[in-house]
């Protein structure tokens, strides 16, 4: 709630009015009535699904990802997501392009091809990756300790 998706959006719209080649997903609260009732994925090609919505019982049913009071779509952030880092990571190295990717926090890392597909898309050499990942709290995420350790990675704490 500090404004990182805000952010995202912000130097998004910049970098495609300066025609920089830019794809990728952000997360976007979905509120009704006043209050949060989940988030969706967004892609910057504007296709939109379900990431997470609130949970009206507590019992967990079949597999199912949770996080809080919120229970995660993976089928549907795994559809609109991974198509699009796929296609980023598979570009032409002629051509520098930027990928968003906000945010990579504890719903998206219930996704095991996610995860992949982020590593793959940080050592893809054509690549300029713009994430969010969480400030730490609580049991670190594997994932998010290793980007922010990696030396190529620039961490800018938004508050």
């Amino acid at each position: 709630g500090v404004g990182k998706t805000t952010l995202i959006q912000k130097v998004t719209q910049a970098l495609k009015s300066s025609g920089i080649p830019i794809d990728g997903f952000y997360t976007e609260e979905v509120r009704e009535g006043g209050r949060r009732t989940g988030f969706d994925v967004v892609t910057l090609s504007g296709k939109r699904g379900p990431l997470s919505r609130v949970s009206s019982d507590s019992s967990t049913s079949r597999r199912e990802y949770r996080v809080g009071q919120y229970v995660v779509d993976l089928v549907s952030f795994e559809q609109l997501v991974l198509p699009m880092l796929r296609n980023v990571n598979h570009g032409s190295d002629a051509e520098k392009k930027v990928c968003v990717i906000d945010e990579i926090g504890k719903m998206e890392l219930f996704s095991q091809a996610f995860i992949q597909a982020v590593r793959q898309t940080l050592t893809g050499s054509g690549t300029v990756v713009l994430g969010t990942i969480p400030v730490p709290k609580g049991k670190p995420l594997d994932l998010v300790e290793e980007i922010r350790s990696r030396k190529d990675v620039k961490v800018f704490n938004v508050s």
